[in-house]
């Protein structure tokens, strides 16, 4: 049995958290085609066909408790904008991944990623009672690691050759985490850049 329950919808005042959808896929497909999103990523899903297997994946992987997708909404405008995760899934360590995000680069630096981790952190503290939530990303990926630590995550250290990229180089993986007794300022902090944008 999931630890997270399905469906999970998670609201806030511009960005809506739906789960992934097979009916979310052609448009999903489509906004992920553009190079740019994935250029410091290891993976490389600008190639229709690849992302589509893997949504196909993760709806297999929802159905056994190892991830939950969702597709974020710009509730404004009723348009798909992107996608993330809950993985690395330990409800016995009440512990959690986020993971595999990315948006439509016109929504990045508006504001909608800081209202979905404020949704999705939410979610983890306050209705799971997990006590660390985890995000990771390239070393060299720094657009990311800037927009990780800007959500409030304290940076862990770098694992060494974590591993291997589409392009067979081998990825340093830089670590963070929110861990429960940082949540409540976290919380305030996050609070107070969204009613900013």
């Amino acid at each position: 049995m999931s630890w997270i329950p399905h469906p999970t919808r998670l609201e806030g005042d511009k960005v809506i958290l739906v789960p992934l959808d097979s009916a979310h896929f052609d448009e999903l497909t489509s906004l992920a085609s553009q190079e740019v999103i994935w250029k410091n990523m290891s993976i490389n899903y600008s190639d229709k066909a690849k992302y589509l297997t893997n949504l196909k994946s993760a709806l297999l992987m929802r159905a056994n408790g190892e991830q939950y997708a969702f597709t974020v909404i710009d509730k404004l405008n009723n348009k798909i904008i992107g996608s993330t995760r809950f993985h690395n899934i330990f409800p016995e360590h009440r512990k959690l991944e986020i993971g595999w995000t990315w948006y439509d680069p016109i929504y990045w630096g508006t504001g909608y990623n800081t209202e979905c981790k404020l949704l999705l952190f939410t979610f983890c503290f306050e209705t799971l009672k997990t006590v660390r939530v985890q995000l990771q990303t390239d070393e060299n990926n720094l657009r990311s690691r800037a927009a990780i630590q800007k959500v409030g995550a304290k940076f862990e250290g770098v694992l060494r050759k974590e591993r291997v990229r589409d392009n067979n180089t081998f990825r340093n993986t830089a670590m963070y985490s929110i861990i429960d007794d940082e949540w409540p300022q976290v919380k305030e902090m996050l609070l107070g850049m969204v009613h900013r944008y």
